[in-house]
């Protein structure tokens, strides 16, 4: 290999994860082009070294000569907005993962089965990043999000007849294409407003949230129904009889409201004065109960 070469291949190394690295997008398409493709018979010795003895420079060789592969299928995914050498990075890694699995024995090229590698991570990085919400992800919405904008007529809304075609074509079920139309056809709102000096229309401004939902107040309610519960059932059991009757009637009555201190004076044929001491005393001792 010339040294010209060998210069032109490690500049391309060090850009592989970051193609911009060569100035411009179109700097680097330019130069993986200029790298010569492997014969099989050479990919074969390469394949085998890697396989055998773990050789990165076989490693190397087999991923450098197949970067202009991850260019011809990135160009594919152009129409979703997202920058060019982002796509190309991440293809990079799925080639990198392809070579890293690659088994001669096999008799497949390398190209052929490296490409699914390719596809699969470009895949992964635009469900990723199209949307601010995760826009697809059981398989089925996968493969619409993905086939669903070239099978669609004219661009058009699909009718239920187009709906029920791509169900079949696709395997998938007819409600499954509907709801990835809208998804498709649909697009991110910011809560906030553009305009810094007003937030008066901000969508935000018509969010009802009172709170309740909030993960601290949900948990103090149910502390507090705990409380209520379990804790006051396990503070009760504490109590003797008498102790247990005279706080029920005076504060765990739902309706009418409790009783006072002379009715129960009366039922039990002692004084006002000693049913208050003995509420007293049962409410520091389920107090105590509430603190173990």
């Amino acid at each position: 290999m010339s040294n010209q070469a060998l210069t032109l291949q490690n500049s391309i190394a060090s850009a592989i994860t970051n193609p911009g690295a060569l100035g411009t997008i179109e700097s680097y398409i330019s130069a993986v082009n200029r790298i010569p493709m492997l014969t099989p018979e050479r990919e074969q010795e390469l394949g085998a070294t890697l396989q055998e003895k773990g050789d990165l420079n076989a490693a190397r060789e087999l991923i450098m000569s197949h970067l202009r592969l991850v260019v011809s299928i990135s160009r594919q995914y152009l129409g979703y907005g997202l920058p060019h050498a982002d796509l190309i990075q991440e293809g990079n890694i799925g080639l990198m993962k392809a070579v890293k699995r690659f088994d001669v024995t096999r008799g497949v090229r390398l190209v052929s089965f490296a490409v699914h590698w390719i596809k699969a991570e470009i895949h992964e990085y635009i469900i990723r990043n199209w949307r601010l919400v995760k826009i697809a992800t059981t398989k089925a919405q996968r493969k619409l999000f993905f086939n669903l904008r070239s099978m669609r007529p004219d661009g058009q809304t699909l009718t239920p007849e187009h709906i029920e075609g791509i169900a079949s074509k696709l395997n998938v079920r007819p409600q499954d294409v509907s709801e990835m139309e809208v998804r498709l056809t649909g697009r991110d709102m910011s809560l906030e407003s553009q305009d810094d000096d007003s937030d008066d229309f901000a969508p935000i401004s018509y969010l009802s949230d009172e709170g309740e939902q909030e993960p601290g107040t949900v948990l103090d309610r149910r502390a507090q129904d705990d409380m209520q519960g379990t804790g006051v059932s396990n503070a009760l059991a504490v109590l003797d009889p008498r102790s247990r009757r005279i706080i029920e009637a005076r504060w765990l009555q739902d309706e009418g409201g409790g009783s006072t201190l002379h009715e129960l004076a009366d039922e039990f044929g002692v004084s006002a004065e000693r049913i208050r001491q003995i509420e007293s005393a049962a409410l520091k001792k389920m107090r105590g109960a509430f603190a173990s």
